[in-house]
């Protein structure tokens, strides 16, 4: 098969942990960059990492890099690629998105303009037609500008990674899949241990979890746009990632997964979500506020988006909120908590200092990645180790 490069996208912050990810999905990584991640494969790569990874954003098929500084430069290095290898005469073609970073190019829509008149001209030369009728597969690009260095990949995801299928109904301020699969996947926590969400909106904390503990590949239930590729991917490697994917699947799996939230049609969604995603039967979900969190059992994790008062009236209510956060989790024995929020405050008002914090961007948005780390469970015969939930980077 043919070696080629994949660029995935992520939330910025997570790279190493969508590195590891493709390390052990089988993958050499070529190149990690602030929001992304290069790695080397091949056809069958593209199917696979767009079925099995939890934390990148897309896939994308890298198809050239090379400096610009001018437009004219932009133009001869987008004509230079050779797009006839890639693009069908009737597939669709568009540049969906550009970005640009410590360029001397930077407006997103004279980017677009030009590579596409571009990819045009080359594909003008080599089919020797003027016209495009442009009425076949879907090929979106996306290019990254960033020092004058352009990098541009065809989309291989269509719709976001994070869309796994499930969420048909949100909460205010949902956290997205893949930001929530990701920080679970900076935590300790594993499927024999507790966890814990107190605020579980729709439901994406524990049903992320379940997922990872019933090993349901996240792409699973839905389709690709690459899938329309044909001369590009043969279908059966389609076909052979999703067997692989279902070979894998422990809908048996023993857990102890909860998620609480105050508002009862919230928790109706959240149920509902899971059954979408195949985990109900996996999770204990209930109508409860945080002043009513307790857990007889020890070493638990609680791992929760709380909220962050985007209007002004709720956060008046923040610093009380958060007090009553630190009272319950002290209630916890031995717990580790981890909580990603806004709230500058967070700390003061819970009543302790966070273990490790880590700055993390959802969207524009900068939130905190508070991580209270607890003791671990004792080996049989030993006492627990103080502070040895390390968190892997």
């Amino acid at each position: 098969m043919k070696t080629i490069e994949l660029i995935a996208p992520c939330h910025f912050g997570l790279e190493a942990v969508l590195k590891k990810e493709i390390y052990n999905l089988g993958y050499e990584i070529s190149r990690v960059e602030d929001g992304r991640v290069t790695f080397i494969g091949d056809e069958e790569a593209i199917c696979r990492s767009n079925v099995f990874l939890r934390t990148a954003e897309r896939i994308l098929l890298k198809v050239g890099s090379f400096s610009a500084t001018t437009f004219e430069e932009l133009f001869q290095g987008t004509r230079a690629i050779a797009w006839e290898d890639y693009l069908p005469q009737d597939g669709k073609f568009w540049v969906a998105k550009a970005s640009s970073i410590k360029s001397k190019l930077f407006s997103p829509s004279d980017i677009q303009s030009i590579m596409k008149k571009a990819m045009v001209e080359r594909m003008k030369s080599h089919y020797g037609i003027t016209w495009f009728p442009e009425t076949g597969a879907s090929f979106p690009l996306r290019v990254f500008l960033l020092k004058d260095v352009v990098t541009v990949g065809i989309d291989t995801s269509g719709e976001s990674l994070h869309k796994r299928g499930y969420r048909a109904l949100t909460s205010k301020a949902p956290i997205t899949e893949t930001l929530a699969a990701a920080l679970l996947m900076l935590t300790p926590w594993n499927k024999d241990r507790i966890l814990v969400d107190p605020f579980c909106g729709s439901g994406t904390f524990p049903i992320e979890a379940a997922m990872m503990a019933a090993n349901i590949a996240p792409g699973m239930e839905r389709g690709f746009l690459a899938e329309e590729w044909k001369g590009l991917i043969p279908r059966k490697y389609w076909y052979e990632a999703m067997d692989e994917a279902r070979e894998q699947v422990d809908r048996f799996v023993e857990t102890d997964i909860q998620g609480y939230d105050i508002d009862g049609d919230i928790v109706k969604a959240a149920r509902a979500n899971a059954h979408a995603a195949g985990v109900d039967h996996l999770i204990h979900f209930q109508q409860r506020p945080i002043s009513a969190l307790s857990h007889p059992k020890k070493y638990g994790f609680l791992i929760s988006n709380p909220p962050y008062g985007e209007r002004i009236e709720e956060k008046e209510n923040l610093p009380a909120l958060y007090r009553e956060i630190g009272e319950r989790y002290k209630g916890l024995d031995s717990w580790s908590m981890y909580l990603i929020t806004a709230y500058e405050d967070a700390e003061r008002a819970i009543g302790c200092k966070a273990d490790k914090n880590r700055k993390i961007y959802n969207g524009m948005m900068k939130t905190y990645f508070y991580q209270f780390i607890g003791p671990r469970p004792p080996r049989r015969g030993g006492s627990p180790v103080k502070k040895a939930e390390g968190i892997g980077d």
